[in-house]
């Protein structure tokens, strides 16, 4: 099929939900891609952050391989080996108590949503059920997890919501505070606001954020479905920020191309689900929890994390000393970083840098947002920040 009938048949067969770049993609290696005519592409989006490996790394192609010759779905009926190992992995890493498998990110963020209502109401009653959540927050598209961003252009046309969520400002301990009443439960934040333009919570009030909510019996959710598996530097990025949630979300970088996603509870609340209230049919597949371990296995090594501060810290240096009025802030942490511009002028400077080999992302109205896969080299964020440079000078 070539690539013209490729982009024909998708418009005849494929429902019309996403605004597609004009490219079609063939194949990839490491942090590099290529379109059908053989052009290669520096790529800077990892699949969104989930290719923290690059395109056909050795070790996951290999295993990955294995795995399908082997078993490749049984459900959770029956105990599998990958799914055992892949939750040691993280709950020897992190110090959490237990860990429950899903298939994407909203489905992981609904379990640690259950998790918490469970958990209030067997200890608090049955009323302790509101959840706050930060304005431009983004959680999902799921009903509740569409209700729980705090974004007002997510709640349209598919009444009626999930009721239980409010949300308060971001770095306002005073609006917090406001929003909590005898109800409230829990409170969920993505450390780095990623979708709307990659905006790092300040670390003071992440502190103040954490004591609050443990000296009021609220549980503190952190939502790493972006941030988490190596991409501020540490495995997670509460990790970063010092703290210590109740329960941690995750999937994106967890299969590093296999769809997983997942929650970490501590002691306090890994009990709160118990047999038969929550579920997955492929929730712990062997496929994906054994990409989920070898993802692990090269990511979760103190040498490989320290890595990614350095070339996080290396990249940001050249972003920054690029001369440009258009550049208005770099900002973000370890392989997370956004560039904020013009937002009349954000798409044209990412389609230009398509136009020269270089795939980045958009996030929110003004941001150029990069997630380059982990693996990228100094000599790849030089090429890099070269191309950049000329789009926006």
């Amino acid at each position: 099929m070539s690539q013209a009938q490729v982009k024909e048949n998708e418009q005849k067969y494929v429902m019309q939900t996403y605004s597609r770049f004009d490219l079609c993609l063939d194949h990839g290696q490491g942090c590099k891609l290529y379109d059908f005519e053989g052009k290669e592409y520096l790529d800077l989006t990892s699949g969104i952050g989930v290719n923290v490996l690059g395109h056909a790394h050795p070790a996951l192609t290999k295993a990955l391989q294995e795995q399908v010759g082997t078993l490749m779905h049984t459900s959770n009926l029956y105990y599998t080996k990958p799914m055992v190992e892949a939750a040691e992995i993280l709950c020897l890493a992190t110090g959490m108590d237990k860990a429950f498998f899903c298939n994407s990110g909203a489905e992981a963020n609904e379990a640690m949503i259950k998790a918490t209502r469970k958990y209030s109401q067997m200890n608090f009653g049955k009323d302790r059920t509101k959840i706050l959540t930060l304005k431009n927050s983004f959680h999902g598209r799921t009903i509740a997890t569409l209700e729980a961003t705090g974004q007002d252009k997510f709640h349209q046309y598919f009444f009626p919501y999930t009721s239980g969520f409010d949300y308060f400002t971001i770095n306002d301990m005073e609006d917090l505070k406001e929003k909590v009443d005898e109800n409230t439960c829990g409170v969920m934040v993505e450390l780095i606001q990623g979708e709307s333009g990659v905006q790092p919570l300040d670390p003071k009030f992440v502190k103040e954020l954490e004591k609050f909510c443990h000296e009021n019996d609220l549980l503190l959710l952190v939502d790493e479905v972006q941030t988490g598996i190596g991409r501020t530097g540490d495995l997670f990025c509460y990790q970063t920020y010092g703290i210590e949630p109740d329960i941690v979300s995750m999937a994106k970088a967890l299969g590093g191309g296999v769809p997983i996603g997942g929650i970490l509870a501590n002691k306090r609340t890994s009990s709160a689900l118990q047999k038969g209230d929550h579920g997955s049919t492929y929730g712990a597949n062997p496929l994906a929890t054994t990409a989920a371990k070898t993802v692990l296995s090269i990511v979760n090594n103190r040498d490989f994390l320290d890595e990614v501060r350095e070339k996080g810290a290396y990249f940001m240096e050249k972003l920054k000393s690029i001369d440009s009025e258009h550049i208005k802030e770099v900002r973000g942490i370890g392989l997370m970083i956004g560039i904020e511009v013009e937002p009349e002028h954000v798409l044209d400077y990412i389609q230009a840098a398509q136009d020269q080999g270089l795939l980045v992302l958009k996030a929110g109205t003004n941001t150029i947002r990069l997630l380059p896969p982990l693996i990228i080299t100094k000599e790849e964020i030089d090429q890099a920040a070269q191309i950049l440079k000329g789009v926006l000078q």
